[in-house]
């Protein structure tokens, strides 16, 4: 506020306003600028107000309606009413307290009503019944409410573990979900790549016994063509006496493989040949007869 100042003239600031008293009585209000009053007449300047926004931080102590013990810290925005500054002057000794006595009642009054979440989605509820009481009756004092913020709630810290708790069982059960989804789809892929492997692999040998078998055909026909007196009989013989020993060949050459024993005798390959020949007519004979 300010102290009597009984000069003739005086400067207010600006974003400020004067009181003017006329033998210790409220005459006017001074604007920003270069003011005159006079003393002899009995006109002083008793003090000055500032019309910018103040901010009050109030922590208010509550329980909510499930029990829960919070600390809810208010920011509360206000300024002095210009053309009600002689109220906001001579009305209220400390506006502060005066302030944070009806905020302390409105959240007390409200807050128990909600449970702990509901205090969460709703705090602007709050924030607006306490903007609403606080404009009615700071109002007749020479203030207004610019904004008031419910800037945060604390919860217990035993309630803050505890829901910290809760929404990690939560994410980690939704963590399980999605990892199984996971799985599911990785084993049917898996499951699909082994069939169309198995199917491809399946053509692949198809494609080649065809391949083996239109080969030996054309080789049988060619030499069969070119030596004269030949049976097809003794060109098989000789093609499949080839391959046995290409087979023996092979086998050797592996390096997986140390020692292996294979029947072998001077009439073993007239054996194989024949046991060859009677599974294909066997084999041919089978689907005449079907």
């Amino acid at each position: 506020m300010g102290n009597v100042n009984c000069v003739f003239c005086g400067c207010i600031e600006q974003a400020s306003v004067g009181v003017v008293e006329k033998w210790g009585r409220f005459d006017r209000l001074a604007e920003p600028g270069l003011n005159f009053w006079n003393p002899l007449a009995g006109e002083c300047l008793t003090g000055t107000l500032s019309t910018r926004i103040n901010s009050l931080d109030v922590k208010i102590e509550t329980k909510t309606k499930d029990n829960v013990f919070v600390q809810l810290l208010c920011s509360i925005q206000y300024r002095v009413i210009r053309q009600n500054a002689d109220d906001a002057f001579y009305e209220l000794q400390n506006p502060t307290e005066q302030i944070q006595a009806y905020v302390f009642d409105v959240v007390r009054a409200h807050v128990p009503k909600m449970n702990l979440d509901e205090l969460f989605e709703q705090k602007d509820e709050v924030a607006k019944a306490v903007l609403e009481e606080l404009e009615k009756v700071m109002g007749a004092y020479g203030y207004n409410i610019e904004h008031i913020l419910m800037v945060d709630i604390i919860p217990d810290a035993s309630v803050r573990r505890a829901m910290n708790e809760i929404n990690a069982a939560q994410r980690m059960q939704l963590a399980s979900v999605y990892k199984g989804e996971a799985d599911k789809i990785l084993q049917v892929k898996k499951a699909e790549a082994e069939a169309e492997a198995k199917y491809l692999g399946g053509v692949g040998v198809a494609r080649q016994r065809q391949a083996i078998t239109d080969g030996l055909r054309e080789n049988i026909l060619n030499f069969s063509h070119k030596v004269e007196g030949t049976s097809a009989k003794e060109v098989m013989d000789l093609i499949m006496i080839t391959q046995y020993f290409d087979t023996i060949k092979d086998l050797g050459n592996s390096s997986k493989n140390t020692t292996v024993f294979i029947p072998h005798g001077p009439g073993h390959v007239r054996d194989i040949g024949d046991q060859i020949r009677n599974g294909l007519m066997e084999a041919a004979s089978a689907k005449v007869t079907e």
